[in-house]
């Protein structure tokens, strides 16, 4: 939903200004078109130079350029853009923002924006608890800005955080949600808080078992679906623990995230972390079966082929189900290539899961490696049926669900 969107990002004095390359590097992968637009002090924290190299446009401080004394438009800026995020924003420029003060290229633009306006504050939380600071921010509100707030519960859970700028990944993310559902984005926003106080851990994408020290028994998960189910979470305020089997995706820094490799290593930590856990959510692609034997030395080829013994590996989801107290939930996940309905039934029986995520590989460009999926859940006393859609948007679903239980 940003491929195409101009964002004007304002970089404000503020130590958490190194996130802005982060934010401006997950615009850009998303196919945004950046224009950056600093404070003096922003400078102190973050060289022009590197901002530049990213957006691959100069960037913006002063009114006039230094080399030649050409003006720089805030107004046209404002025509410009499809949106302003200011990220960092220090407690002095929402105060600026807020009483009009125009002392500096930033705030000129932010007034002479037509676009919506994004704010992600960042600063102390004593600060951030002042109520000057509450007073600036409702004035800012008032005027249709959209405030990016983690200590509105955003964050992970807890008093730990807050105050600091929400991470990059989920404020692209907020702005991402805002032009998929524009006219409604407020209602979305506020959905995000439903979570707090709860711990969920994940598990995502593959376990390699190794057959000799170059070779392994795999398979395609990419766990992007356990990726954004973690994401999901975490930005409706639980305490995320994301256990992942090797795969190419970053998460956000407030997720707790466990690399594995093996079953072994992911049962050994899903059985660890459980016991602190309300829910379990099992999205990883767990092999089956591993070598009875693992070869020391790389197997040379000899003669017309090799024969390997398989044994069964540890069954994550069953000895989870075994250890379930009362107040705990887990969601299973079923990929099936034939019957489909009665393998899931009979796995949310075995698993002793409250509801079972259904995918089929049957579904074209779906389950492994795609950015889509579409899914059943099928429960105890009830199967919901989902139209195919990205996996971001597959989370949510799947979240909603789980609250229906919690």
């Amino acid at each position: 939903m940003l491929r195409g969107k101009k964002i004007v990002l304002g970089i404000t004095g503020s130590i958490a200004a190194y996130k802005s390359c982060l934010i401006v590097r997950e615009f850009i992968k998303k196919g945004a078109e950046v224009q950056v637009v600093i404070t003096p002090n922003g400078k102190e924290f973050i060289t022009p130079i590197t901002l530049s190299a990213l957006t691959s446009k100069p960037v913006i401080s002063d009114f006039f350029a230094q080399r030649d004394g050409t003006w720089h438009s805030h107004v046209e800026l404002g025509l410009w853009a499809d949106a302003m995020l200011i990220a960092p924003c220090t407690a002095s420029t929402l105060s600026k923002m807020a009483n009009g003060v125009a002392d500096n290229m930033l705030i000129t633009t932010y007034l002479s924006m037509k676009a919506p306006v994004f704010v992600a504050p960042a600063m102390d939380l004593d600060m951030y608890q002042h109520p000057s600071t509450k007073h600036n921010i409702e004035i800012l509100q008032g005027y249709g800005n959209y405030i990016i707030d983690p200590v509105s519960g955003f964050l992970a859970s807890g008093l730990e955080g807050k105050g600091r700028m929400e991470e990059p990944v989920r404020i692209v993310s907020y702005i991402e949600d805002f032009f998929s559902k524009k006219g409604n984005w407020n209602v979305s926003f506020t959905r995000q808080k439903d979570l707090i106080g709860k711990t969920i851990l994940i598990t995502a994408g593959p376990t390699y078992e190794k057959i000799d020290p170059v070779r392994f028994i795999g398979n395609y998960s990419s766990g992007k679906m356990g990726f954004c189910l973690a994401e999901e979470c975490a930005c409706r305020g639980a305490k995320v623990i994301l256990v992942s089997g090797p795969v190419n995706l970053q998460c956000s820094e407030s997720i707790e995230r466990i690399d594995v490799e093996s079953t072994k290593e992911m049962y050994d930590a899903v059985v660890a972390r459980f016991p602190e856990a309300d829910v379990a959510i099992l999205s990883a692609a767990v092999a089956d079966f591993k070598p009875q034997v693992i070869s020391d030395k790389k197997i040379k080829r000899e003669g017309k082929g090799l024969t390997l013994q398989l044994q069964s590996t540890q069954d994550i989801a069953a000895t989870v189900g075994k250890m379930k107290k009362h107040h705990q939930r887990i969601v299973a996940f079923a990929l099936e290539v034939s019957n489909e309905e009665t393998n899931a039934k009979q796995k949310l029986e075995r698993k002793n899961a409250d509801f079972i995520v259904l995918n089929s590989t049957r579904i074209p460009n779906t389950t492994f490696r795609s950015d889509d999926n579409q899914i059943t859940i099928i429960s105890h006393d009830r199967k919901v049926y989902f139209e195919k859609k990205s996996k971001k948007d597959v989370a949510k679903d799947i979240v909603n669900e789980l609250k229906k239980i919690l």
